[in-house]
């Protein structure tokens, strides 16, 4: 199993500016990268450390343990942040880090079903317990609803061949497989986009990924949250992997960091406008440098966002 490498990890801590006393949350646990950077510059504070995934938070566990009571694992989607964190008596945080892409062990281990390179059961659930997977999307869907999620999620040009092969397909039996529903998407594309770079089948189980774990509705869930909870001068440093959660990153950045439009219609200088509530620290975003480009090749999609409250 290939061992997960954490993308950006100085520049995303680095940009947190963190305080020894402060509050932190790592919003996406997975194997610890970014938790242990944090960890070594806190002295008094406290890091809670959410993970929807029960492996990625049981070796994240072993990994943390020295740090001791500065650290508590939450065995929980980042969508109930605020909620969970309330029932550890915190209601504000000096700052947050989200790392967006799926962990590696997770695309590596075949009976998770993320991969289209490892043949295995269609799930790709992040959390395991969690009632609808992959399955149910690919059997379940209309033709209709199949296509919009491939256009939507995966701004995949050839969703409707798509859906109505796959329609077309499980009538005869259900597709059950990474390999099987690769196969069918594959059959689906004309023969230059089958020859072109990259798997043909990347953008449709991106999509399907995204509907089976709610990525975006809950990706915009936790940052509202965060931005409610976050004290003056903390941060927000979000690390994205596809333009759909980037984009969704950059509006909310963007119009936290903006003043209302209201103000902007009265006759005032630019000097009498107020600050806005918060600051884009990014004014663009933050990518892997060469040498981090050279050894992980993970990192060549990622964009790193921070926001600050004033």
């Amino acid at each position: 199993m290939t061992e997960h490498v954490t993308v950006l990890p100085a520049e995303a801590v680095e940009l947190l500016c963190v305080k020894p006393d402060g509050i932190y949350v790592d919003a996406t646990l997975g194997y610890g990268g970014h938790s242990d950077l944090i960890l070594r510059k806190l002295k008094t504070g406290h890091l809670y450390g959410f993970d929807q995934d029960i492996t990625a938070i049981s070796a994240s566990v072993q990994r943390l343990a020295p740090y001791g009571n500065l650290f508590t694992p939450v065995h929980d989607n980042f969508r109930n942040l605020k909620k969970d964190l309330e029932g550890f008596g915190v209601t504000g945080i000096d700052g947050m880090v989200m790392d967006l892409g799926v962990s590696s062990p997770m695309f590596d281990k075949r009976e998770r079903g993320f991969s289209y390179n490892t043949d295995g059961p269609l799930d790709m659930r992040m959390d395991q317990s969690a009632p609808k997977s992959a399955y149910d999307v690919v059997n379940g869907y209309s033709e209709r609803d199949l296509a919009s999620i491939l256009r939507k999620y995966g701004e995949e040009p050839f969703a409707a061949q798509i859906a109505r092969n796959i329609v077309k397909t499980r009538s005869v039996k259900p597709i059950e497989t990474t390999f099987e529903l690769a196969d069918v998407i594959r059959d689906s594309l004309p023969e230059r986009i089958k020859r072109a770079k990259g798997h043909p089948a990347k953008r449709s189980f991106q999509a399907i990924r995204i509907e089976v774990n709610d990525e975006l509705k809950v990706l915009e869930e936790c940052l509202s949250q965060a931005l409610e909870i976050l004290n003056p001068d903390g941060r927000i440093a979000v690390i994205s992997f596809h333009s759909l959660e980037d984009r969704m990153v950059k509006t909310v950045f963007k119009e936290a960091s903006s003043i209302g439009e209201d103000w902007k219609k009265l006759p005032l200088k630019e000097s009498e406008m107020p600050l806005p509530d918060y600051e884009l620290i990014t004014k663009k975003p933050v990518t892997a440098s060469e040498k981090e480009l050279e050894a992980n090749h993970r990192s060549h999609s990622a964009k790193l966002r921070v926001l600050r409250r004033r």
